[in-house]
């Protein structure tokens, strides 16, 4: 399908060839029959993408600060790398669409349904959108596709409009003109509020008066006077600030005409610089509107599709899009004059054009969609300047932050073909494949493990898809490398181990800290040993909000059973035992938006005799290195300070050894390749299946207060 691009670097917009998006659960499958460029907010985020990195980085201090964050961490050379991945790749554009229902995931769409669409990310300007229902509403008979496209830019002006609450025959002013700003206008006169409307440039004067203003002036302090004899001198009940500026004069000016106790509602992006005196003066309410309403930047709500319960949120933003498109219907609001330009798909770059060259003042741009049979194309070749070629061919499931920057590039640095590589965007999917030279691209999975022509399969995507890819790799036969952890559920785990014993492959799991250059040193210190060994693992490993995917037990499984694995399994490599006994001692807290599981203590016995401590501490100060490890064994002591220096304490003796601070993603990456060469795996599945145990027998621990035997969890749990 085709889909409008930026690339981030250069600022280049394309009109790109992508695969079709899945649908998953809870998501509907549309085909856009047209979406909105807002002019306002577009123009903005193109501009900025099209800045030097210098400017993007002053512009966002924040990202300054990550930039510096990682520089100090992880060195010069691999802070490149991530800079250089980050900018050559491609960032989606559009947020509103309207469209038809080709597949439902969802109980509340079928196909054929037609559909207001919304959410950058989600409602782009393509062929096909995946969105979850959250952010769908069916569109009314009456009211045309052409109009529906408008319901997420209309439901961000009602949103502002409930912020500001007012009544009929108060006086409003809004300033700031774009398309947002005309489609308030225009809802402000249907609840039956007079209202003026101000803009630095006048070119919109007219359509604001045509969507309702009964005054439009100049934005500037020159007119406040005939801006407050419009209220008779009283001022105004409420001002929305609509306007998209760095400057602090929009909020400045309201102030200067808000009536005593009066409402200043900013919708539109401003710098905000609040002088105390005339709010303390006028007692003043200022309200921040978020976006479409409750629900924004939820993602229980928007990508998990859990709803707020009506009677204690009544408008969510799934309900102020239906409230648009019922006020649309009944001709509340007519929005066929804000349309000043249509383009097809295929022209886009000219609407981009417009935008950013100012010979013309376009308002609304619509994209119009026709129907392709080659849209719909699953699988799509990418063009690319080198594809990375060599004996064996490799697909690759899931592409975030951690494969780009820690996996890829060492199998890049491989005799390795890069046949096929999946993620859950289409634009992902592309710019991944064009960054590492993948020959195609696609958004389902299941297509890269059942391609004959792929010879090994990597998993580096969420948590909850593990099990499924890693069953349908042992059902294909087919060499596979499964990013941490191999399961959420246990359920899971014991489907895996049947189907691995019927059908044993070539089965890695990526902990990588095994692999690292200071732990396979130690390890040397006690080849010989004949006395168990007493290990103390310390991670401070922050707080991870409780919205977060990784915490949410369905998709990410919790931090244990996504983290605290990798250490589990450090210390079998380190004892060359595995886990007989597990205790886990949670702190007891009041904190609601952190879990227990996140800060505790366990120990774990070995059938060696060795035990281990992992300190699991999310209540830490992050200026304090990740992880530190202490082994004891017949006089000797080894401390691994955060895989940078490695103390051993042996015979009166101190030796200091300094290291990379690398965790062993480059060793672990190379030894899977020669393994699956080999049609084994570096690790034992014995080993894999014990990890995973471990850590659901944690979290029984936790929950139970018990010692527990692993044998016995085992059995009575997954029955083996």
């Amino acid at each position: 399908m085709l889909q409008i691009l930026q690339h981030q670097k250069t600022g280049e917009i394309l009109i790109e060839e992508v695969p079709l998006p899945f649908c998953p659960n809870n998501f509907i499958l549309v085909r856009n029959s047209y979406s909105v460029i807002s002019s306002g907010t577009e123009k903005a985020s193109v501009e900025a993408t099209k800045s030097s990195l210098l400017e993007k980085l002053k512009k966002n201090p924040q990202q300054l600060q990550v930039v510096l964050d990682n520089l100090k961490k992880e060195g010069l050379r691999s802070t490149l790398n991530k800079v250089e991945a980050k900018l050559d790749s491609y960032k989606t554009l559009g947020y509103s669409s309207s469209g038809i229902v080709v597949e439902s995931k969802s109980p509340f769409f079928a196909p054929g349904d037609r559909v207001a669409c919304g959410g950058a990310g989600y409602a782009t300007h393509s062929e096909y959108v995946a969105v979850p229902h959250n952010l769908a509403a069916k569109i009314p008979k009456n009211v045309s596709f052409e109009s529906a496209a408008f319901t997420t830019i209309g439901s961000i002006a009602l949103q502002g409009i409930r912020q500001a609450n007012p009544r009929i025959g108060e006086n409003v002013a809004v300033i700031g003109l774009g398309l947002i700003g005309l489609i308030t206008v225009g809802l402000l006169k249907a609840n039956g509020c007079f209202v003026a409307g101000l803009d630095i440039n006048p070119a919109n004067f007219e359509l604001a008066k045509s969507m309702g203003c009964s005054l439009v002036e100049i934005s500037s302090f020159d007119k406040i006077q005939e801006l407050l004899a419009f209220t008779n001198g009283m001022g105004y009940d409420s001002i929305i600030i609509t306007a998209s500026t760095n400057s602090n004069q929009p909020l400045e000016l309201a102030l200067k005409l808000a009536r005593k106790k009066g409402k200043i509602v900013l919708v539109g992006s401003v710098d905000i610089k609040i002088p105390r005196s005339p709010f303390y003066e006028k007692e003043l309410d200022f309200t921040i509107s978020c976006s479409y309403g409750p629900g924004r930047y939820d993602n229980f709500y928007e990508e998990y599709g859990l709803d707020y319960p009506f009677a204690y949120v009544r408008w969510t933003e799934n309900r102020n899009m239906k409230a648009f498109l019922q006020l649309v219907g009944e001709g509340r609001i007519n929005l066929e004059s804000l349309i000043t330009h249509r383009f097809k798909i295929a022209e886009a770059n000219k609407a981009y054009e417009l935008l950013t060259e100012g010979k013309e003042n376009p308002v609304a741009i619509l994209i119009e969609y026709e129907e392709r049979v080659e849209s719909k194309k699953v699988i799509v070749p990418v063009k690319v300047n080198r594809i990375k070629t060599g004996k064996k061919k490799i697909g690759f499931i899931g592409a975030g932050s951690y494969a780009q920057f820690y996996l890829l590039p060492q199998l890049k640095a491989l005799d390795l073909e890069f046949h096929i590589v999946s993620t859950k965007t289409p634009a992902n999917a592309i710019s991944v494949a064009k960054h590492f030279g993948f020959k195609f691209a696609t958004t389902n999975s299941l297509e890269i493990i059942k391609n004959s022509e792929v010879d090994y399969v990597f998993i580096a995507s969420r948590h909850n898809t593990h099990s499924e890819y890693v069953l349908e790799c042992i059902k294909e036969q087919k060499p596979v490398f499964v990013e941490k952890p191999l399961s959420i559920k246990l359920d899971e785990l014991q489907k895996i181990i049947f189907e691995y014993k019927k059908n044993p492959i070539p089965l890695m799991v990526g902990y990588n800290r095994r692999f690292s250059e200071p732990f396979v040193d130690a390890k040397k210190y006690f080849l010989n040993r004949s006395q168990p060994m007493a290990i103390h693992y310390r991670i401070n490993a922050g707080t991870i909000p409780s919205d977060h995917w990784i915490q949410n037990p369905e998709i990410g499984g919790g931090r244990i059973i996504g983290e605290v694995c990798h250490f589990i399994d450090t210390m079998i490599f380190l004892t060359n035992a595995q886990p007989t006994f597990v205790f886990a001692e949670p702190i007891s807290h009041s904190l609601e938006q952190v879990g227990i599981e996140d800060t505790c203590v366990i120990t774990i016995k070995f059938d060696d005799g060795s035990v281990g401590v992992i300190e699991y501490f999310a209540n830490g100060n992050p200026s304090l290195p990740k992880e530190y490890c202490e082994i004891f064994c017949e006089n000797t002591s080894i401390i691994i300070n955060n895989f940078e220096k490695m103390s051993i304490f042996n015979n009166k003796t101190i030796k200091q050894k300094k290291y990379s601070g690398m965790k062993g993603q480059k060793e672990e990456i190379q030894e899977t390749i020669r393994a699956f060469e080999k049609n084994k795996s570096p690790i034992d599945f014995e080993t894999i299946k014990n990890v995973s145990l471990t850590t659901f027998a944690i979290l029984e621990s936790i929950k139970s207060g018990k010692k527990l035997l692993l044998y016995e969890f085992a059995k009575n749990s997954i029955n083996i």
